[in-house]
């Protein structure tokens, strides 16, 4: 078969209908917002008290350990640090405490390191987030700032960390895994790489992540054989922009999952007036399709909890209850903190 034939009906068969793509999102919709954030602004972080902003929440758990861990970032005025808390019921989150704190100065990380892309031993949808070991550690990449001073001062970068508990963890190589400056750097993301997300699938590693060209982000892939060094997909960008639409500017911090037949990826879009939580689908995770309406527009919460933005996700399934949980970022009335929506109401205590 001629290569360009094959090419073309490889694309027909990832082309994803709008009606399937239709039922594919309806299970996502109307669920329940928390009216309060779940992790707030002022975490009350023993030794760091200067932090007053939460951000990018992930759940996970640790073989043989019941509890579920959360980790999310604090901004202190000067940069970003992970954090770690924990819980028995996915609502009531205590004890946190340091997990990854500023790389050394003068480095690409010394501004700030954000962990949350971690190696799962599942990633199906209704699978537990439990912590994957290999080489006898417990892996995840990381996004990185080299500068102190701000908010996610430019460029960022991407890391890797391993730890021995799932708890604390460290550098596993001293060099960034994705950067602005490496050879097969493109267009889209020319002027800063941000946070990644981590898939294993059939022996090889995915790292989906966002990045900048200007004030536009769209969302890529890079692939590895060994979480240390990575190839980007000269498919890139997977998702983009739409123009008009609501990831008209960002199409962001994609969250991929295996759902059934398919994966599902949640991600956010930037237009229309806010950030939204929206979907995308894939049969072989280089293909996308989207569905153009976010299952949660910013302002959504009634008590204005996420007016300003709602995203940044992380999805975790409790069998206890038959209940999704969808820790998201939610900035507005109260700040920047962590919101929740459920799939079912959750039990008034």
């Amino acid at each position: 078969m001629l290569p360009l034939v094959a090419a073309l009906l490889m694309a027909d068969a990832n082309v994803i209908e709008d009606r399937t793509v239709l039922a594919w999102s309806a299970p996502y919709r109307g669920w329940w917002y928390q009216p309060e954030h779940v992790l707030s602004s002022d975490p009350k972080i023993p030794g760091f008290e200067k932090v007053h902003m939460t951000d990018c929440p992930t759940v996970y758990q640790i073989p043989g350990d019941p509890k579920w861990y959360m980790s999310f970032i604090g901004f202190d005025g000067q940069g970003y640090q992970s954090f770690v808390v924990e819980s028995g019921d996915l609502l009531h989150w205590t004890n946190p405490r340091l997990a990854l704190g500023f790389g050394p100065a003068g480095e690409f990380d010394h501004g700030g390191r954000v962990l949350g892309a971690y190696l799962y031993e599942s990633y199906d949808v209704k699978a537990p987030r439990r912590l994957a070991k290999r080489d006898g550690r417990y892996w995840s990449l990381y996004g990185a700032y080299p500068k102190q001073g701000g908010y996610e001062l430019r460029p960022g970068y991407e890391g890797v960390a391993v730890s021995d508990d799932g708890l604390t963890w460290r550098r596993a190589h001293d060099a960034p895994t994705l950067s602005i400056h490496q050879a097969d750097v493109a267009p889209w993301e020319k002027d800063c790489i941000y946070q990644p997300w981590l898939v294993a699938h059939e022996g090889r590693f995915y790292d989906f992540y966002n990045a900048a060209n200007g004030g536009t982000e769209q969302s890529g892939v890079a692939f590895s054989d060994d979480l240390l060094n990575w190839k980007r997909h000269p498919g890139n960008p997977v998702v983009r922009n739409t123009p008009g639409a609501y990831d008209a500017d960002f199409a962001s911090d994609p969250k991929v999952y295996r759902d059934g037949d398919h994966w599902t990826m949640f991600y956010f879009g930037v237009g229309r007036g806010g950030a939204h939580i929206m979907l995308a689908f894939s049969r072989d995770l280089l293909s996308w399709t989207k569905d153009p309406t976010p299952i949660y527009l910013a302002g959504g919460n009634p008590s204005g909890l996420d007016r300003q933005y709602a995203h940044k996700t992380s999805l975790v399934y409790n069998p206890a209850n038959d209940t999704y949980y969808l820790f998201y970022n939610a900035v507005g009335d109260k700040g920047r903190g962590i919101g929740l929506i459920t799939s079912r109401p959750l039990a008034k205590e």
